[in-house]
């Protein structure tokens, strides 16, 4: 295994874990404010749509990957059901096979309502293990995946809810255990919730009237179960989520439309607090446990923890805001078959300091479709840079078409 990629494993791995909290964090004297979980993979947009909007889709309508933004976006698509398949590189500059693959389906029971179904399989690559001595205990892949199923119905003409269930599992080790701590596969099991309401609307522009139509989302994400990966049973949050945005689409005329789409996005994860030290700045113990200075303890149950994530920002409310993270995008339209998009996505300096523009492009065929999306970090590097993303789209209403039309009419 070649150095770049040992250096690449282990980051990625250390970025993983940095924010457990437990009985060791005593022996850590470094405060981090940025907030960390397990399998933080859920959290990588894995279709390159809203990828090219800047992360936003919590209210983008149309969307064969609603189950991943918001899974109540889905009866009001206009397609009768689709599959969609992504691929997205990771950390391409460094190594050239860590990746995240999606693919996810959705179909129509009705009218008022849709199910969709989705696999979400993130590969870290071939890593060699070996003992104490250097001799090779063989080759390893560390793998995440998670596997979701979801429903959603129309509770009348404009406004519906949807709920998902999913299974994540999480084997970074194998079966190598050399450390004092054997690590072991981690899994759980986990939940989503989202609501959506869209309308239309005339909007009037420099005295001239436009068709528009404009949706609201809401949606949270992984509501479930801590995950461990040690005999100790140290229990870690998995990325709940909480995210909320809009999205307007205005008519230009017959072959233009122009959409504007804004998210606001939080982990309802509680926030690392800030730990005593002494005058030599050792971190100050009691009865085994770090003390804390300001803040609250994180190691708490799940739906206290959901709860606590919105008042325990050591620094207040000011902090609690910094929390929340903003993603913006516009896309541009031609006659439903070609589509431009740009974005931004900005997170606070104290709390990861990721910044980025992102772009994208769409192309709609007859019955498959594809979506392109490149990020360009500000400030920092950032995993998906020089990266490019796409997605492939399939529409079964389409393919229902072109095969009826194929067939030979008998006079």
């Amino acid at each position: 295994m070649s150095l770049k990629k040992s250096i690449a494993i282990f980051a990625l791995a250390g970025f993983i874990h940095s924010g457990f909290f437990n009985k060791a964090i005593a022996q850590n004297s470094t405060q981090q404010t940025t907030i960390t979980t397990a399998v933080p993979f859920l959290l990588i947009t894995p279709e390159s749509r809203g990828g090219g909007m800047g992360d936003a889709g919590s209210a983008m309508p149309n969307d064969p990957f609603a189950i991943y933004w918001n899974i109540a976006k889905l009866p009001f698509n206009e397609k009768k059901g689709g599959v969609g398949l992504s691929y997205t590189p990771w950390l391409r500059s460094l190594v050239p096979d860590i990746s995240l693959s999606y693919l996810s389906g959705y179909g129509k029971i009705s009218d008022r309502s849709a199910i969709s179904g989705s696999l979400r399989y993130f590969s870290l690559g071939t890593i060699q293990f070996t003992d104490i001595a250097g001799n090779s205990l063989g080759d390893y892949n560390p793998n995440e995946f998670a596997v979701d199923l979801g429903y959603a119905s129309k509770l009348s003409e404009h406004f519906s809810l949807g709920i998902a269930f999913k299974y994540v599992f999480s084997n970074l080790a194998g079966a190598s255990n050399q450390s004092q701590t054997p690590v072991q596969a981690g899994y759980a099991f986990a939940g989503d919730i989202g609501a959506y309401y869209t309308n239309k609307a005339k909007v009037k522009i420099e005295g001239k009237k436009y068709n528009m139509t404009y949706a609201i989302g809401g949606a949270m994400s992984n509501i479930g179960s801590k995950i461990s990966y040690t005999s100790q049973q140290y229990q870690n949050f998995i990325p709940i989520n909480l995210r909320i945005g809009g999205y307007s689409q205005i008519e230009i005329d017959k072959y233009n439309t122009i959409g504007f789409a804004l998210d606001f996005n939080k982990l309802m994860v509680p926030s690392n607090p800030v730990l005593a030290k002494d005058s030599s700045g050792v971190t100050v113990v009691k009865n085994g446990q770090a003390v804390i200075q300001s803040g609250k303890n994180p190691d708490v149950p799940i739906i206290q923890g959901m709860i606590q994530s919105f008042y325990d920002a050591p620094g207040g409310f000011k902090e609690e805001m910094q929390e929340i993270n903003i993603s913006t995008g516009l896309e541009y339209w031609y006659d439903k078959q070609f589509a431009l998009r740009t974005g931004f996505f900005y997170e606070s300096p104290n709390k990861g300091n990721r910044k980025y523009i992102t772009f994208g492009a769409g192309f709609r065929f007859n019955v498959f479709g594809i979506d392109l999306s490149y990020l360009v970090p500000i400030e920092q590097r950032n995993p998906l840079e020089r990266t490019l993303r796409f997605s492939l789209l399939f529409d079964f209403d389409a393919f229902a078409t072109q095969n009826n039309e194929d067939k030979p009419t008998i006079e």
